[in-house]
């Protein structure tokens, strides 16, 4: 079903097939020899628990996260709950008018129109229906063949209770777009998260999610000169509700414009 909301916003539902399956079928061990850096494949994926078109894409997106796939793949997900279907009959505990801002910002990126769920993002570069198995993962091992800017993301010693303290470095900038910036993002995902959903297109549902966006934030950009394009720390801290063994941090390079991630991280917060 679609909706025409305020301000021209179009909001679609999809109905698809489930796809995981084809997942399941070319999903394998890595055959990389020990020690071989795999590359970081950054997978978004627009959802929402009141969007009856979402269970599925967000069950492709946990199963992609768990199973080795062909090759030298490091895949990080990102889940991000939208906040548009909220005065539709549920209101999602996960959603963000941030993470709702940031699709809109690939909508113009990508050039595909108006935002809908669910919709699954590769790299910055592709976009496609989230439940889509086949497609997520044609996307990427294509995005998985393409070079990535080495990235370091460390967690230092607290310097408070409840707060997290990291130590980000981005080596040189390679191949970029010298008329673009090179934006550093630090996120926190936690998984394991779900929802006994009473109200709307999944009243009855419990709802279990992938590694779902908790935080997010520009922590500076990166310069196209020098060996190091750039170095920092950044601080989070972590609320009280969030489950600190399913926490993980995330590091992203993007480029502002394109919305091409250069280079990504991702490592587990100690408990």
């Amino acid at each position: 079903m679609k909706y025409q909301l305020a301000g021209g916003l179009t909001l679609t539902s999809l109905s698809l097939f489930a796809a995981l399956a084809l997942i399941g079928a070319h999903a394998q061990t890595s055959s990389r020899a020990p020690g071989t850096a795999r590359t970081p494949v950054v997978v978004e994926l627009f959802t929402s628990e009141g969007c009856s078109s979402c269970p599925p894409a967000d069950a492709l997106l946990a199963r992609l996260a768990e199973e080795p796939l062909d090759g030298n793949v490091q895949l990080i997900a990102l889940e991000e709950h939208v906040d548009y279907w909220n005065d539709l009959g549920w209101a999602d505990p996960f959603s963000s008018r941030d993470w709702t801002y940031r699709q809109n910002v690939y909508s113009g990126a990508l050039g595909n129109g108006n935002p809908y769920t669910p919709q699954m993002v590769v790299d910055g570069a592709v976009e496609f229906v989230g439940s889509h198995g086949q497609k997520a993962r044609q996307a990427i091992l294509e995005a998985a063949g393409k070079t990535k800017i080495p990235v370091t993301l460390e967690q230092r010693n607290a310097n408070k209770a409840g707060a997290e303290n990291f130590s980000v470095k981005v080596a040189r900038l390679e191949g970029t777009t010298k008329r673009d910036a090179a934006e550093v993002w630090l996120a926190v995902t936690e998984t394991g998260l779900h929802s006994a959903v009473t109200r709307g297109e999944n009243a009855g549902e419990d709802l279990h999610h992938a590694a779902v966006v908790r935080f997010m934030r520009k922590i500076g950009e990166a310069k196209a000169d020098g060996e190091t394009s750039f170095t920092g720390d950044a601080s989070v801290s972590l609320e009280r509700e969030w489950k600190r063994e399913n926490l993980r941090a995330v590091l992203l390079v993007q480029e502002k414009k394109s919305r091409r991630i250069l280079g990504a991280a991702e490592i587990r917060i100690p408990q």
